[in-house]
């Protein structure tokens, strides 16, 4: 059996394998020296905010900051390769479909608009002014606004996220599908619910205070390097670090610094977790209610014999609603009932409910290990829940953390990408713009493939990213696009989305976040992207733009909104021309842009006051509200057990990786090379089935709708992960998450809770 593909794991985080990574990347590119000069601009005061993840940079400001995802996303969009018009020439769509998704992009920068021509199975160049009169034409002719569907990546600006939402509903909707809604709706639902606003509620500078941090279904090292800058330099100080995966991740583990000269050479790392704990898949919110009922209990004890309070009962008094109701509803859970669900025992709960008791400023952090289950929202809400209980919101060094994935997912929603925006927000675009806003809620993702699959969504406009493989149950989502009289597509670089199309079908290319974007002066524009710490930067490419032909993601929506709604509401070319203007009208209709062009000028850009990071709660209850629901009645682990041959499938992201941009074929943190078909599987699971490293299976959907969902040909690599809990890479098994399985309340994909079971192949 083949088994060539699983090797040695870094032996940390970081260190010379990061920086020979980056090396390759940048040689891969075309442009070592050019590349490298432009990695000392990303996040500087003046230069480009990185197109990788939304991590935050501190308001002291700092020097350039090392990021192997950063050189990644820029060696990836810096690129000298071209995807030109030949092409597409030399190319059918059918034959650009078989390529892998690495395959693809590797052709390189997008750099003529291009129109699908149906007779040849080809895309053709196309004039911009043809192509915005032509999407226009369509979108005007369909009978109702709502049978068109907006989507939006977490890469678009500020400015063209506010001009994007602002066509869109001048044109009659908010079907505005989003990246969010794959990503943190749980976290934004939750919070809002919990503390009043949807957002994290530290800074960056928190971390440099706090005595404890808890990182909770997340994966740093991967998914957002910097990060891990912070959490060593914690450690170091004496930081306890505790950890709730069920992956063992390297960079969770060890980080080996590139930015320390001494570390490097001695080739040295430093201990990030100093207790790491492996529950099972849709085990953490278990897991918090048990660190919950031992700080309870804790308390209790420290009563009954005099000693000081564990609790804040301060803060619990001043500025929470529901304690009682929730410490009935822990007192009500049985540790027997805790166990089984997180997969942990009542010993390790506890020693990290110890870490909590013995620190006075804790963060919580987490991701999407978190919020792409069925009971999301719940766990959140027991984050918070667990974070009350010692007043750790709205002091220095303590409070709570989702961290989003692309760069301005957080941005976009501030500046109105939302399917059920709130009435204070149409209010006043209404009054700002003189218009009749839609009031009616929109389609988000799911809702959308829906509208597209039964033929109420006529039309698809994507703002950036990659919607076909973003998206879950792959193959129903290909037929949606494909049924549609209209797909557009704003990309830098072809994906396969784009060769999906619909009866009508463009590629729009746009200038991406490194290149300079010149108006008609002459003149630099600049935009902005908020990070997950609500800082708001500005951003101002450096690099020459790799084709002539290519417009600003502005520009592109300013011409497709003038072919369609006219400029009898908005001067589109205007604002097209001087984004200051946009920030004039985000200043004028959204709370805390105050002074917005003036304070985004200033080096690192200015902080979106968080009303929760001050205590203020803006809340039905009008306090921090404890939830005091009950655990789950089972998570799919416990489903799973239940059958046999049944295992709990997350996927997640390869280390050479970002959201469905494939940037190599290794995973060098995880000792997979070359290969990204593989089933991550605990060893007793494999001997159990007979099976072991390298043999071959599909991969078999186990989801109770009566649709076959298969994931063929994939590799077993034994790994530490629980038993019964296995893991693969997206967007390769989004073919297995069906589209009825979404998170309550936050109808997000559960792709961390997937049940499948395996079918044997034959050797090859």
């Amino acid at each position: 059996m083949d088994t060539k593909f699983i090797g040695k794991k870094s032996a940390a985080a970081g260190g010379w394998g990061a920086l020979k990574s980056c090396g390759k990347q940048l040689l891969q590119s075309g442009m070592p020296i050019s590349g490298a000069r432009t990695m000392l601009k990303a996040n500087q005061p003046d230069g480009f905010d990185c197109p990788g993840c939304a991590w935050g940079d501190p308001e002291h400001g700092s020097s350039f900051e090392f990021c192997e995802n950063g050189v990644k996303a820029v060696a990836w969009e810096a690129t000298e390769k071209r995807a030109t018009p030949a092409l597409f020439a030399e190319n059918t769509l059918s034959q650009l479909r078989q390529l892998t998704d690495y395959e693809l992009e590797l052709n390189g920068r997008l750099t003529h608009p291009m129109r699908y021509d149906a007779a040849s199975d080809r895309y053709l160049p196309v004039a911009w002014e043809d192509a915005f009169a032509e999407i226009g034409a369509i979108l005007k002719g369909l009978d109702h606004p709502n049978r068109a569907e907006f989507y939006t990546s977490g890469r678009a600006s500020n400015e063209a996220a506010f001009l994007y939402q602002l066509f869109v509903r001048v044109y009659g909707t908010n079907n505005f599908p989003d990246c969010s809604n794959m990503c943190h709706e749980a976290s934004g639902i939750a919070m809002r619910q919990a503390v009043g606003v949807g957002k994290g509620t530290v800074l960056l500078e928190d971390f440099e205070e706090a005595d404890a941090i808890f990182v909770i279904g997340q994966n740093p090292g991967t998914n957002h390097p910097r990060m891990l800058g912070d959490l060593r330099r914690a450690a170091i100080r004496g930081a306890r670090v505790v950890v709730f995966n069920p992956i063992r991740e390297r960079g969770l583990e060890r980080f080996s610094d590139p930015q320390d000269k001494v570390e490097m050479l001695r080739g040295g790392s430093t201990d990030i977790a100093s207790l790491y704990l492996q529950p099972q898949l849709g085990g953490d919110m278990a897991a918090v209610r048990g660190m919950a009922k031992a700080v309870l209990a804790a308390e209790d004890a420290a009563v009954a014999a005099g000693l000081p309070s564990i609790l804040d009962h301060a803060f619990l008094a001043e500025h929470c609603a529901g304690f009682a109701e929730y410490r009935a509803a822990v007192d009500a859970t049985s540790w027997a009932e805790i166990e089984d669900q997180s997969g942990l025992s009542r010993q390790e709960i506890e020693r990290a409910a110890d870490v909590y008791i013995n620190a006075e400023r804790v963060i919580c952090t987490w991701a999407m290990g978190v919020t792409q289950h069925l009971h999301s929202v719940a766990t959140i809400r027991e984050i918070a829940n667990f974070m009350f209980l010692r007043g750790n919101i709205g002091k220095l060094g303590a409070g709570l953390c989702p961290v989003r994935g692309h760069s301005n997912v957080q941005g976009d929603r501030t500046v109105g990408i939302n399917e059920k925006p709130s009435d204070d927000f149409l209010d006043a675009l209404e009054k700002h713009f003189r218009f009749t806003v839609p009031r009616e809620h929109g389609h988000n993702v799911l809702a959308a493939i829906g509208a597209m699959l039964d033929g109420s969504a006529e039309a698809f406009i994507g703002l950036g990213g990659n919607f076909a493989r973003a998206t879950p149950d792959s193959a129903l989502v290909e037929k949606a696009l494909r049924r549609l009289k209209l797909t557009v597509h704003i990309a830098t670089k072809p994906n396969h989305s784009h060769l999906m199309p619909g009866e009508t079908a463009f590629i729009l290319p746009c200038l991406g976040r490194t290149e300079m974007d010149l108006n008609t002066a002459g003149n630099s524009q600049l935009i902005s992207v908020e990070d997950s710490m609500s800082m708001v930067h500005g951003s101002a490419g450096i690099n020459r733009p790799a084709s002539p032909h290519l417009l600003s993601e502005v520009a592109i929506i300013a011409g497709i909104a003038q072919a369609t709604v006219g400029s009898t509401v908005v001067d589109w070319a205007e604002l097209a021309d001087d984004h200051d203007r946009i920030r004039d009208h985000i200043e004028a209709t959204i709370p805390g842009f105050e002074n917005y062009n003036a304070r985004l000028r200033k080096p690192r850009g200015f902080h979106l006051r968080n009303t929760a990071a001050h205590r203020e709660w803006h809340t039905p209850a009008g306090k921090a509200s404890f939830s005091s629901e009950a655990l789950p009645e089972e998570t799919v682990h416990q489903q799973a057990r239940k059958g046999e041959g049944r295992f709990a499938l997350q996927t997640f992201r390869s280390h050479d990786q970002y959201n469905t941009t494939v940037y190599g074929l290794d995973d060098r943190y995880r000792g997979v090379y070359g290969e990204r078909q593989v089933i991550f599987i605990h060893p007793a699971d494999l001997n159990a089935m007979n099976a072991k490293a390298g043999d071959r299976v599909d991969v078999v959907g186990e989801h109770d709708d009566g649709i076959e969902r298969i994931a063929a040909d994939f590799r077993f690599v034994p790994y530490d992960i629980p038993r019964g809990s296995i893991a693969g890479y997206y967007p390769e098994l989004n073919v297995l998450v069906p589209l009825g399985s979404a998170g309550r309340e936050s109808d997000t994909p559960t792709s961390k809770s997937i049940m499948v079971s395996f079918r044997r192949r034959k050797a090859v």
